[in-house]
């Protein structure tokens, strides 16, 4: 690329330009998707919603199929990613965000896996700068070229670190922070794993607990950078300098599916799983983490709640018996409301609205307020079994259902 250059001082129409197209970039770069549960991980997005949201739900722009599996949609830029199994491969899909067309895909052989589901992927792709980083149910570790798809590098969480399959498979997305790569591994001195996010070397291991289903979340907390992982029966913070251990709380559910990410708000953390286990708050503090409330009024199988205003929105109950839509309160944990017309699903946040895709495929919007539930939009854009968590970004809202029916629905 040849490099032009000018003086911008002499030309206030080049400087206005540029302020206007820098500003274009800033916005564009806030309201890109890039991790599961979105830049920040705790499934909110910064981006603003039109004024007038269409009640019979947002205009399709196009439809793909992408394979089974339950991976959600990150967005980078004019790209949108995702992972499905066809034909006994694996697949991971770059595509174009506006138009749906394939802008290249990355496969490799894998079974199924069909157990009491559809089988499938369940990790989803992170994005981070000219990178793409991706896991299977196996375990098989990608580091993909964003632009091409070709791979920069390659690991096995069972074969390069011990790792333990859990019963429904490695389903924890990877977490770039810096220049690491974190993952829930599962193994024996290498349950949580460090690696340099270029080349792929180990930096830290820690620990010995099983893997869980939730992905890693990083975030200052009690002034230490902290990465925090719902392990199969423990929360664990570590450090994220080198991996050391500074807490631990137990938390068991039944077959080990601790599968909703934890929501961190400070120095406080929101935990919440299925299978009548419930929810608590956790603080963190110098001298360890303590527990200031729990309470099965919020027992969230597979998706993670949103947090707004001193507030959790998510759904009760098990994946396929119709969970409703509740709202809590944070400090105390009691139930605002519960919505029986919204049942059964997964949610996101953007400007103070609740994004859900209902199981049975409703898109549903609704005010995030403690006072009830007030429906905004409502439209049926699938069918089939849907336990993907929805993803908002540069105005289109992207759904996928269990067999890999994907649609990007205008929202702007």
């Amino acid at each position: 690329m040849t490099r032009t250059h000018f003086s911008a001082r002499r030309n206030p129409l080049i400087v206005a330009a540029l302020a206007a197209g820098f500003c274009h970039l800033v916005a564009h770069a806030r309201a890109d998707w890039t991790h599961y549960r979105g830049p920040t991980a705790n499934g909110v997005s910064a981006e603003k919603l039109p004024a007038a949201i269409p009640k019979d739900g947002p205009k399709q722009l196009w439809k793909a199929s992408v394979g089974t599996g339950t991976s959600s949609v990150t967005v980078s830029g004019p790209h949108a990613f995702t992972m499905g199994n066809t034909g006994g491969n694996d697949v991971v899909w770059c595509l174009n965000a506006a138009t749906g067309a394939v802008v290249w895909k990355h496969e490799y052989p894998l079974d199924l896996d069909k157990r009491m589901f559809e089988g499938g992927t369940a990790a989803t792709p992170t994005v981070d700068g000219a990178h793409v980083y991706t896991v299977s149910h196996q375990g098989d570790l990608f580091c993909l070229d964003a632009a091409t798809g070709k791979p920069a590098w390659y690991k096995h969480y069972q074969k390069d670190f011990g790792g333990k399959r859990p019963q429904w498979g490695f389903a924890g997305s990877p977490t770039v922070e810096g220049n690491l790569v974190l993952l829930d591994v599962g193994g024996k001195g290498a349950s949580t794993v460090a690696l340099d996010k270029a080349t792929g070397a180990t930096v830290w291991k820690s620990g010995d607990d099983s893997a869980g289903y939730a992905s890693p979340v990083v975030a200052v907390i009690a002034g230490k950078k902290t990465v925090v992982v719902l392990k199969a029966s423990q929360l664990v913070g570590l450090d994220l300098k080198d991996g050391k251990e500074l807490w631990r709380s137990e938390w068991k559910t039944s077959y080990d599916v601790n599968a909703a990410t934890p929501l961190v708000m400070g120095d406080k953390i929101f935990v919440s799983s299925g299978y009548g286990s419930g929810c608590a708050l956790f603080e963190v503090t110098g001298s360890g983490v303590s527990e200031r409330w729990r309470n099965k009024n919020l027992k969230e199988h597979i998706n993670s709640p949103v947090v707004f205003q001193g507030h959790v929105f998510g759904f009760d109950g098990q994946a396929g018996s119709g969970g409703l839509l509740t709202c809590l309160d944070l400090a105390g944990g009691a139930v605002k409301w519960q919505e029986k017309s919204v049942a059964g699903g997964s949610l996101v946040l953007a400007d103070g609205k609740l994004i859900c895709l209902t199981e049975k495929g409703e898109l549903v919007l609704g005010e995030a307020s403690p006072g009830g539930f007030k429906l905004l939009s409502r439209a049926q854009v699938l069918g089939k079994r849907c336990w993907v968590q929805p993803t908002y970004a540069n105005g289109r809202v992207f759904c996928r259902n269990n067999d890999g029916d994907l649609v990007a629905l205008e929202l702007k």
